[in-house]
């Protein structure tokens, strides 16, 4: 299930990227849609690692039995 999850995370993370960074070279303003699905993945990805940063720092310090 982690697979999928990720493997379609990566799609649309690549797809993005490489709609954004094409837009930057045409010089072309990005649409609303894509600009939202963008700082959507940036958050997911920023909350995920501090979720499990700090699952780590529980673990380490002895939270976990």
């Amino acid at each position: 299930m982690f697979g999928a999850v990720a493997f379609t995370y990566g799609l649309l993370m690549t797809f993005v990227m490489s709609g954004v960074s094409r837009n930057a070279r045409l010089c072309r303003p990005n649409p609303m849609m894509l600009s939202a699905i963008g700082y959507l993945l940036v958050g997911l990805t920023g909350g995920a690692s501090l979720v499990l940063f700090g699952y780590a720092g529980w673990t380490y310090l002895g939270g976990a039995v």
